[in-house]
């Protein structure tokens, strides 16, 4: 199985969703809007379809199935929670320096709404079966 290719190509997937979203949505302004958040959350689609190709071939009852969950749950709660806090901060911190000479404009938009982590959730899933049937086919399993 192959394991090792999950997290690259779920990054690779969501990354090259997410910049397609932006090119539609911007146009030639858009690897401007890139970073973190955005549709679909990166972070949660690099390790669902690590996990869920986990599930497919070790079984979805496995140890490290379970562990890999615990992981992903907490990619999910750093993903929303964490780096919205930390988007919030920058804010604040923002309008206190307004006006300094050497100021330099923190990032506000750093966490993923729930419609954004269900979309890294929906595209590892799918780039787990890719890989999960994919290797069937070539290994004759």
């Amino acid at each position: 199985m192959p394991y090792f290719m999950a997290p690259v190509v779920g990054w690779v997937a969501s990354g090259c969703l997410k910049f397609l979203i932006h090119f539609f949505k911007y146009g030639k302004d858009a690897r401007h809007h890139m970073g973190n958040g955005g549709f679909p959350s990166t972070h949660t689609s690099t390790v669902s379809t690590t996990v869920f190709l986990i599930g497919f071939g070790e079984g979805w009852f496995s140890a490290v199935f379970g562990l890999g969950v615990a992981f992903l749950v907490i990619t999910m709660i750093d993903a929303t929670g964490l780096r919205i806090a930390v988007g919030k901060q920058a804010g604040v911190i923002n309008q206190l320096t307004n006006g300094s000479a050497d100021r330099v404009v923190l990032r506000e938009r750093m966490g993923h709404s729930k419609v954004e982590i269900a979309g890294g959730l929906a595209l590892g899933f799918l780039c787990s079966l890719v890989l999960f049937y994919g290797w069937e086919l070539i290994a004759g399993g």
